[in-house]
């Protein structure tokens, strides 16, 4: 396994408890959009301690990015990302990942699980590639809806999203089950990009299945 350290450029809040990190790029470091690689902090005791996370930055930029949901309740490595500067450094690894784009379609996502989409909207939005693309984000509140403005300008009324713990006139209540995405796609002939938890994933599987998708138009990672 390729082991590359890199200096922490930049560290900045996205939400409540969603940092942004960019890092030195290695060389000769290429990743497709989509895909992953893992991370250790390069500290005593921590460079062991391997946690995957997506690339959020494209594949052209002279730096990487990521986007990464914390929990400061943990006592890990996503923990102790929330109190790293700029200036210290990372341990990144191998690049993997199943989510490459395909083609046109919906993306399915249940909170840090959209982080795999970014690349690939962004990436489609730089060549004006976005096209009919549609983003389904599942999120507790609106306070947990990640880059909100930035997939409002990439996708416009194709971003949707859904709210399981608050209720607000702007957006509906509830999970992403089979009923939701039967209202709010009209058509399943297309491919289904899907991220999120194990449970969601396979629920989803199920539904898309049910709605008439071919499971070989199915493309999903779970975190």
């Amino acid at each position: 396994m390729s082991k590359h350290k890199v200096k922490i450029q930049t560290v900045e809040k996205v939400t409540h408890d969603t940092i942004c990190i960019t890092t030195e790029k290695p060389e000769n470091y290429n990743f497709k959009p989509g895909q992953a690689t893992l991370i250790a902090l390069d500290r005593d005791g921590w460079r062991d301690k391997k946690r995957p996370f997506t690339f959020t930055s494209l594949p052209e930029d002279n730096y990487v990015e990521f986007i990464i949901k914390t929990y400061p309740e943990h006592d890990g490595t996503t923990d102790k990302l929330l109190d790293v500067k700029p200036g210290e450094k990372l341990l990144l690894f191998d690049i993997f990942g199943t989510i490459i784009y395909k083609g046109e379609g919906v993306f399915i996502a249940g909170g840090a699980g959209v982080t795999p989409f970014i690349s690939i909207l962004r990436d489609l939005h730089k060549k004006s590639q976005t096209g009919s693309n549609m983003l389904i984000f599942g999120n507790k509140t609106r306070g947990d809806i990640i880059l909100k403005q930035d997939f409002e300008t990439m996708l416009g009324n194709n971003f949707i999203n859904i709210l399981s713990e608050e209720k607000t006139p702007e957006y509906p209540h509830g999970f992403i089950t089979r009923e939701f995405l039967k209202a709010s796609i009209s058509d399943f002939n297309k491919y289904f990009y899907i991220c999120g938890p194990p449970a969601m994933i396979k629920k989803l599987q199920e539904d898309l299945t049910a709605l008439g998708v071919d499971k070989g138009s199915i493309v999903r990672e779970m975190f």
